[in-house]
């Protein structure tokens, strides 16, 4: 018996949040012949619950980047941000004007004023960057607010840390050096644990919150030996799970970090990947 756990976006799900018919019978194969196939991504709870639910597929969920880990309805392990920390965090945000969105247990909170708040960035970095286009920060902004299981806040004073848990803080920016530069300032902390699924976005959670350690936990719970699980990914988010699997592969659509830790490189999402590597290396 072997534990797969495989990323959501840029691996398994195309931009429309579907999965693939190719996906889901690779999946569904895979399960069928004992093996453990676990969902694992940046996204929620409720959201990576639909995206599965729409494609008639029953898997355990790593979410938030490790930091909540689900099988059979039931949380096997959850690591919320410490409230002292959520409290000087989100006014240092809120003040300077990022966009971001908290995470917690009831679902992902939206800033209601979020895509203004963006749009008036992309003018303001279209100036020095022309890579940053109209249409392409649209899209981006689109994922965001497509996401199921969604509440609005007018700003953080909105979410209550003693009736929500904040598993973890996402801030999306299109001005790479002031992203960079909050990523620098934090980067120090012991505190909490930083990661990207994009140039665009900082992810910010309890400080040992990663996709790897979420897998450790899973393949603990199972009884599964490290040697027997693997890990399908695209992103630098991914690193931590290609760190602690047995066999690690790499999207065809991977950056280059990923595509260099990996001990097999599949086909992209496009290409039905996921399926390609189920059948070819596992």
């Amino acid at each position: 018996m072997k534990l797969i756990a495989v990323d959501l976006d840029g691996t398994l799900i195309k931009k429309d949040r579907s999965i693939s018919a190719e996906n889901v019978k690779a999946i569904k194969a895979a399960q069928e012949n004992g093996d453990i196939v676990a969902v694992c991504s940046g996204r929620s709870l409720q959201d990576t619950e639909n995206i599965l639910k729409l494609a008639g597929l029953d898997c355990p969920m790593i979410v938030g980047n490790g930091a909540w880990t689900y099988q059979d309805g039931e949380s096997i392990d959850q690591l919320v941000m410490p409230e002292g920390i959520t409290e000087e965090l989100l006014p240092e945000l809120e003040n300077e004007d990022w966009y971001y969105e908290i995470y917690t247990n009831q679902g992902v909170i939206l800033l209601e004023g979020g895509k203004e708040r963006l749009r008036e960035e992309v003018q303001r970095v279209q100036e020095e960057n022309e890579e940053v286009t109209k249409a392409w920060s649209e899209e981006e902004m689109g994922i965001q607010y497509a996401q199921h299981g969604t509440g609005y806040m007018k700003d953080y004073r909105d979410v209550d840390p003693a009736t929500e848990e904040i598993y973890k803080i996402f801030v999306l920016s299109f001005d790479r050096k002031r992203l960079t530069k909050l990523r620098d300032q934090l980067t120090p902390r012991t505190d909490v644990s930083l990661t990207s699924s994009g140039i665009t976005k900082l992810e910010i959670a309890h400080p040992s919150v990663s996709k790897g350690y979420a897998l450790k936990r899973m393949a603990e719970e199972m009884g599964v030996p490290l040697e027997s699980t693997a890990a399908i990914g695209d992103n630098l988010n991914d690193l931590p799970m290609f760190e602690i699997a047995g066999t690690s592969i790499a999207m065809g659509n991977a950056v280059e970090e990923v595509i260099e830790a990996g001990d097999y490189v599949t086909k992209s999402y496009l290409e039905n990947g996921v399926a390609y590597a189920l059948e070819n290396y596992l």
